[in-house]
């Protein structure tokens, strides 16, 4: 299967560069997997799709404010430092701009030297590791310090950064956020809730190889970037029992999907697990644990848009997407929700 055969054109004004102030008011594309008929509307009206016993999982990871600008000491030049994933107590990989004479032993200054980092070595990518120095908690000069890394297809300026994470995110590591979770408000996973549906909740911390494109020709040739995931002994146990009483799992998003789809056995049956995910989802694939799944628009040519084409059919996706494009919906992170049951 090539690369190309997951290419649409998708006009620039169609890329959300904006959340919209009422998360829930997105719109909605609802797509049947198996018959490819496709329905139009609001996010809100998600409830009115979801049955009592089903279990809607949700991915609670939350975003690291991890871009940092900084100067290197003695020259002031200006850098930026990009978090990817943290090694030990003060040491972090990172991507730097610009990298060409950011050599070990050099040291940078962010927040007139609230923060200060030397770089230790250069690894895979031309990534580099660092030791950071600072007073009191990392998470709290990083929150004062650090801006959302939003991806490169998103230019203008986010105002409330917390549009940038679900409202339910818990656990922070992401250098992205979960995005079809950013429709949901905590009314209507109340309601959700009241309905009877089960809500369970997984964790996978977003890299930043979720935004690089596909490079090969051919997709069984691309290697995806590895992401840590845990799912408790308890969230496991509640999706099994669903899955037992005959209702749905219905994940929210591609990594909640990834986490299941990498924890479950061939039954679909899950346990309590955490590691390093390097799962890649592409047609054909069979889905051991998933029934329905609930996403955003994903980029032309991205794994993202393998993995939703898998969970239905490539010929299906690309027909709900030229709808999309011709229903002029927004697309990407800030953009609207497709339905997949």
């Amino acid at each position: 299967m090539k690369t190309s055969d997951f290419f649409y054109d998708l006009p620039p004004e169609l890329i959300a560069q904006t959340p919209l102030k009422d998360r829930s008011s997105s719109r909605l594309l609802i797509l049947s997997k198996e018959s490819g008929d496709i329905r139009h509307s609001v996010f809100s009206d998600i409830i009115n799709h979801l049955s009592p016993g089903d279990c809607l999982v949700l991915n609670d990871t939350k975003v690291l404010p991890a871009r940092l600008i900084g100067e290197k000491e003695g020259t002031g030049a200006r850098v930026e430092f990009l978090l990817l994933s943290r090694k030990s107590d003060d040491k972090w990989e990172v991507i730097l701009k610009p990298g060409k004479k950011c050599k070990p032993g050099v040291r940078v200054s962010f927040g007139d030297g609230k923060l200060k980092a030397e770089i230790l070595e250069t690894v895979n990518d031309g990534n580099r590791i660092v030791r950071f120095e600072y007073d009191g908690l990392f998470e709290n000069v990083l929150d004062e310090l650090g801006e959302m890394p939003l991806p490169p297809y998103i230019t203008k300026k986010l105002e409330d950064r917390d549009r940038y994470q679900t409202v339910y995110s818990k656990h922070t590591g992401s250098a992205a956020a979960p995005t079809a979770g950013l429709h949901f408000t905590k009314e209507l996973l109340k309601s959700i809730e009241d309905k009877g549906v089960k809500i369970a909740y997984v964790t996978l911390h977003v890299g930043l190889g979720t935004f690089r494109p596909v490079k090969v020709d051919d997709v069984e040739n691309h290697k995806m970037h590895s992401e840590f995931y845990e799912i408790t002994r308890e969230t496991a146990s509640l999706i099994n029992s669903v899955k037992q009483s005959g209702k749905r799992v219905i994940s929210v998003g591609t990594t909640s999907t990834r986490v299941l789809e990498t924890v479950a056995d061939p039954g679909g049956v899950l346990s309590e697990a955490s590691g390093w995910t390097d799962i890649f989802i592409y047609p054909p694939y069979k889905f051991k644990c998933v029934d329905a799944l609930i996403t955003n628009f994903h980029l032309p040519e991205s794994t993202l848009l393998m993995l939703v084409s898998a969970f239905s059919s490539k010929e299906n996706i690309m027909r709900a997407y030229d709808e999309a494009v011709r229903e002029k919906y927004r697309f990407f992170s800030f953009g609207d929700a497709m339905f997949i049951q």
